[in-house]
């Protein structure tokens, strides 16, 4: 297979994977409401809608990984995200470290917005319910999430500064005295791999902090966002062409 066939095949992976990724969000609000209005408190259907969301992930991943060893330098310039989305990425993606922000502020708003119910000693099993002194105390595996959130700053900064590095060395292919170019190259998608493994071992590591109800609520914003930012981004793009 070529890289400009990998690349495209992969830009219709995109499309039809963004696609899947508004379904499940459906299927993740449907299952909170039936939860919320559930006397038994049945989180079978949650979990499900949960698991949907994590196995697009895992998805997502694999084929990331088979086209970056294809072309990486296909994969950074990516064809399929709008101009904005290209603003935004962070070593051909999101920024790992931007769960972290969404759990804080998802559940600041929510606290906010139920501040009444949670001071007579209600509790609603949502974010609403994480606090600050949660966030410190609360071990998962071992770990509480400001240590998780520690690990992926430091891993986060170790890959920008060994992109950066690759990019100083760069200067050798654009003088034309590298005779090294497929090693560079490799060297490069190691790195994207390294950015990727991140991404998806982060809404992992996160997710498993969470309460079923949690999970879900924090799912549906870290979709809402991503899905929001593609559609933002393709629409001022298509207003943008019309103008020209």
């Amino acid at each position: 297979m070529s890289q400009e066939t990998a690349i495209a095949n992969f830009k219709k992976f995109q499309q039809s994977w963004i696609e899947q990724l508004k379904h499940s969000l459906s299927h993740l609000r449907s299952a909170q409401n039936h939860h919320r209005n559930s006397t038994t408190g049945e989180e079978e259907l949650l979990r499900a809608a949960v698991e949907r969301v994590m196995e697009l992930c895992r998805e997502y991943h694999r084929a990331k990984c088979a086209v970056t060893e294809k072309d990486v330098i296909g994969v950074l310039a990516a064809p399929w995200s709008s101009a904005l989305e290209r603003s935004l990425h962070w070593v051909g993606g999101w920024r790992p470290t931007t769960l972290f922000h969404l759990v804080y502020t998802e559940s600041s708003i929510l606290f906010e917005s139920r501040i009444v119910d949670i001071l007579r000693g209600f509790r609603t099993g949502d974010l609403s319910d994480l606090s600050p002194s949660q966030f410190r105390i609360k071990f998962v595996k071992g770990r509480t999430v400001s240590e998780l959130q520690c690990e992926t700053v430091k891993e986060e900064n170790a890959i920008t500064e060994e992109l950066s590095e690759w990019q100083d060395d760069a200067s050798e292919l654009v003088m034309g005295t590298s005779s090294d170019l497929d090693q560079r190259i490799r060297r490069l998608a190691e790195i994207v791999h390294r950015a990727d493994d991140l991404r998806l071992r982060t809404i992992i590591g996160v997710v498993e902090l969470l309460s079923p109800l949690q999970k879900a609520e924090f799912l549906v914003a870290a979709v809402e966002l991503r899905t929001g930012v593609s559609g933002w981004g393709t629409s001022h793009d298509r207003r943008r062409s019309a103008d020209v």
